[in-house]
């Protein structure tokens, strides 16, 4: 087990062949000896402060190097207890190889806080004997998250024997090793769960800018009337296979279900591409289409390009959002008819963003020109000063161009609105710490799975 990631936290015990009894009074010893160590003798031991159990099942050492990361960095602003539990040959049937870190930190204007990190390596599946394993270890009176990091077994007793000890479940859909089958068995979970069982999905939190930009297009007063004109969507997404389509599926099924939108029917055809027919409100047809496309620099799954399209009151309307939008430039003899899902096009929007942080390095540089110059030579202000260099905006371009997204908005007659951002991307430790904040009973997220998985199963 790599420790790198606990380096700044103590391991207070590590025992290679330990019965779970052994743990649990390791443990015990643990919490004591905090309590007591920065108390005087006459004062009362310091209450330990816990707001959540991260349980965590992990079935590699990506997976565990991971998870002992993201709970790390939670832990730096919300004091927890997390339990890392792996699979591992080698290890007698019965025992378990464990590891107990303790990091104590002592914020300059409250009492110190006492974070735990436990690591089980047990032999057989984790999810055959999780409940057993875990439930003596937990902190009772705060809310237990349990974090599957790769594929849940789906339809199994394991998994259901597994949920009893906590209050929510986390995946991340991207990891899925049978991503179509187990996206349904999410769906058929997400049904069948008890109400106080809270599920979020980490694909859920990376479209949320997508939705967020989509919404924003039909916030204004004047856009109102679009929601009921929209004719086409179109989705595209790296990778290929029915089994990357999940975060695009989930999009169409937010869209369905909040313009309640009806699925009439729909079909896969190669490459990735899919069509469906949904009936709107007013009984008129919606386009969807969704197609792979190749985007190295994107993860398999991720959304690269959003479009949608309509016609209301006479007016047309396109919002086209596009992430990482430099594809190669069009011949100019080829015929200038584009459709929904145009591949090419001779955006350069990470080109503009160079020119943007060129422009303001110049601005700097200009206003403090003199005395960086002296700072640099010690030679007077203004003296043996060399030319102003050029700047190449192109040598500029910062290799991940996959954080530009731009937009444009084309409505009616008027000329098109175009804007160009960077794209903010999360890793997984911000992506759970926004779920666990925000709540795992999310209605949103759970009508979006439904209509995702309908769309799934038609094809």
């Amino acid at each position: 087990m790599s420790t790198a990631v606990l380096s700044e936290a103590k391991l207070m015990w590590h025992e290679r062949d330990a019965s779970m009894q052994e743990v649990i009074d390791a443990l015990d010893r643990t919490r004591k000896d905090f309590a007591r160590q920065d108390a005087a003798n006459a004062d009362m031991p310091h209450p330990r402060s816990c707001v959540m159990t991260l349980v965590v099942v992990v079935s590699n050492d990506r997976e565990e190097k991971l998870a002992e990361q993201i709970a790390h960095l939670i832990s730096k602003d919300h004091p927890l207890e997390a339990i890392i539990v792996r699979e591992r040959y080698g290890i007698r049937t019965g025992k378990i190889e464990a590891w107990i870190h303790a990091d104590v930190q002592r914020p300059e204007y409250s009492c110190a806080r006492e974070c735990e990190f436990i690591t089980l390596h047990v032999r057989g599946a984790a999810g055959e004997h999780l409940a057993a394993l875990v439930d003596p270890l937990l902190v009772s009176g705060v809310p237990t998250y349990l974090w599957w990091a790769g594929t849940p077994p789906f339809g199994k007793a394991e998994l259901e024997d597994a949920l009893r000890i906590g209050d929510a479940l986390v995946v991340d859909s991207s990891q899925f090793a049978m991503p179509y089958q187990a996206f349904r068995g999410l769906a058929k979970l997400m049904a069948a769960a008890h109400q106080k069982l809270g599920m979020s999905d980490l694909q859920w939190s990376r479209i949320r800018p997508w939705r967020e930009m989509i919404a924003g297009f039909f916030s204004p007063a004047d856009r109102h009337a679009f929601l009921d004109g929209i004719s086409e969507v179109g989705i595209d997404y790296a990778g290929d296979g029915r089994g990357n389509r999940i975060a695009a599926s989930i999009t169409v099924g937010w869209l369905a279900t909040a313009l309640d939108w009806k699925l009439n029917s729909a079909a896969a055809g190669t490459g990735g591409a899919v069509r469906a027919l949904y009936t709107d409100r007013r009984g008129q047809t919606v386009d969807v289409q969704m197609r792979s496309v190749p985007k190295e620099k994107l993860l398999s799954g991720e959304l690269a390009a959003v479009r949608i399209g309509g016609v209301a009151g006479g007016m047309t309307f396109r919002l086209s959002m596009l992430r990482d939008p430099e594809r190669k430039r069009r011949p100019p003899d080829e015929p200038s008819y584009r459709t929904l899902h145009h591949a090419d096009g001779e955006d350069e929007a990470g080109i503009e963003l160079a020119s943007r942080r060129a422009e303001w390095h110049r601005d700097v540089l200009h206003e403090n020109f003199d005395s960086l110059h002296h700072i640099a030579t010690g030679d007077p202000p203004g003296e043996s000063r060399p030319q102003q260099p050029a700047v190449f905006v192109r040598d500029r371009r910062r290799k991940d161009t996959s954080q530009v997204l731009l937009t444009v908005i084309e409505i009616g007659e008027a000329e098109p609105l175009r804007h160009v951002q960077t794209f903010d991307t999360d890793d997984e430790a911000t992506l759970v710490l926004d779920l666990l904040s925000n709540g795992t009973h999310d209605p949103v997220f759970a009508r979006s799975l439904r209509a995702a998985s309908e769309l799934m199963h038609k094809f």
